[in-house]
């Protein structure tokens, strides 16, 4: 087959899952054209891929698979030359006013056109149904196996300035609205009334980075910003928990990276957390500092608590699809689509 991957401007999960893919359907013996934008393209490595910048340039592909609502309304705007038409719906809309509508009207007309939607969480799925799409599946997406840790904990802990047997609070993501930073800080000074000595490291830049500085200066929060890393598995290694606030997520991959390698976990209950995580996490509504500043003082403050988030969330981490299996079923589904396309 000829698969064409469309994509719009993507710096974390969805082109980390793209870039995932080529190497796969390669090796499969497919050929594999990616229609991405030039920031993405340099960002991520599609290896023997062909790169392409504009959507007509898929034409001729035995499939088009959009990644997200703008990719898939890319693809709609050329719906004649660019079918059979596979959508993932990646993220959940969470924008409010004017911009928030024209994304859900946005949302609506992809779930209408896509010959099949792919959602990363089950509300994802239900969600596109009640928008008319015509078949909507749920199709997770794996993270990569997270490497071994290079460097010890004490090592990763003396780079930091952390003592042994500092509390290590960690999270991974960029400094957007959409993963609600604002709380994390309140738990971080919650945290600190009882645990004075816990640090909370955030890996990860975006546009928010000095409204928070400012914030963390001003109530002099434990909260270090420490930008974009190429160490997550050492700092994973070096953490005491993994700390979510999100205010929408499908199946964090950050989260499925702690639970992979035994971090215990504190998050957010929203979109697909709750079902990743199963019973082996803490979890509070959106926007509950305090629930959240609680789960994270009984990691912290009972081992036996710990350990047992840790051997759950590997357990469940080891039955999840790898990204061989991820890749063959999306395959598998191709061939159906393009065997029952006129």
């Amino acid at each position: 087959m000829k698969i064409g991957l469309l994509l719009a401007e993507s710096r974390g999960g969805i082109g980390q899952h793209v870039a995932s893919l080529v190497p796969r359907y390669l090796a499969a013996g497919h050929e594999v054209v990616v229609c991405a934008p030039p920031g993405t393209a340099e960002h991520f490595d599609f290896g023997a891929a062909t790169v392409v910048a504009q959507a007509p340039a898929l034409r001729g592909s035995d499939v088009i698979h959009a990644h997200g609502y703008r990719a898939g309304m890319a693809a709609l705007r050329d719906r004649a030359n660019l079918r059979p038409l596979v959508v993932s719906w990646h993220n959940a809309v969470i924008a409010a006013g004017p911009r928030g509508l024209v994304m859900r009207l946005g949302q609506r007309l992809v779930a209408k056109g896509a010959d099949l939607t792919l959602g990363a969480s089950s509300d994802l799925v239900e969600l596109a149904k009640s928008l008319g799409a015509r078949d909507a599946r749920l199709a997770p997406v794996a993270a990569p196996a997270v490497p071994q840790a290079a460097v010890s904990a004490a090592a990763v802990r003396e780079e930091l300035g952390l003592a042994p047997e500092q509390p290590l609070v960690l999270t991974v993501g960029r400094l957007a609205p959409q993963k609600d930073y604002p709380t994390l800080l309140s738990v971080a000074a919650s945290v600190r009334e009882s645990t004075p000595d816990a640090v909370f490291v955030v890996v990860g830049d975006g546009p928010l980075r000095d409204n928070l500085q400012a914030r963390i200066d001003a109530e002099q929060l434990p909260v270090r910003l420490v930008g974009h890393r190429s160490d997550v598995a050492d700092l994973l290694n070096a953490a005491d928990v993994f700390l979510l606030t999100s205010h929408w997520e499908a199946r964090a991959l950050v989260i499925q990276e702690a639970m992979q390698v035994g971090v215990p976990v504190v998050a957010t209950a929203v979109g697909g957390i709750p079902e990743l995580v199963d019973d082996s996490a803490v979890l509070a509504f959106p926007g509950d500092s305090d629930g959240l500043a609680d789960g994270v003082r009984a990691v912290l403050a009972e081992p036996e608590t710990a350990n047992a988030m840790r051997t759950r969330g590997r357990e469940l981490a080891a039955g999840w699809p790898g990204e061989d299996a991820v890749a063959k079923n999306l395959l598998d589904i191709y061939a159906g689509l393009v065997a029952t396309t006129p």
